[in-house]
């Protein structure tokens, strides 16, 4: 179900005030940041520059994670 565009700034401002403190489960908020942003995008409205930056630095930190941890084959 599409969120309209009142409940996709509250999502976004929960998100944002979780996020005031230490970000503990980087994984948790990529997920949550990219259901927003998914949605938003969905819905053809203008995404905010900042929290698309962090989108893309959270997906290139976890492909940099998966790139150095070893495979399961490796073990």
């Amino acid at each position: 179900m599409a969120m309209d565009m009142t409940q996709l700034e509250a999502a976004l401002s929960l998100l944002l005030t979780e996020m005031d403190g230490e970000i503990e489960d980087r994984h948790a908020v990529y997920q949550r940041l990219e259901h927003i942003l998914g949605q938003m995008r969905a819905t053809g409205q203008p995404l905010p520059d900042d929290l698309v930056r962090m989108e893309r630095q959270l997906a290139a930190g976890f492909a940099a994670d998966a790139a150095a941890s070893p495979r399961l084959t490796e073990l």
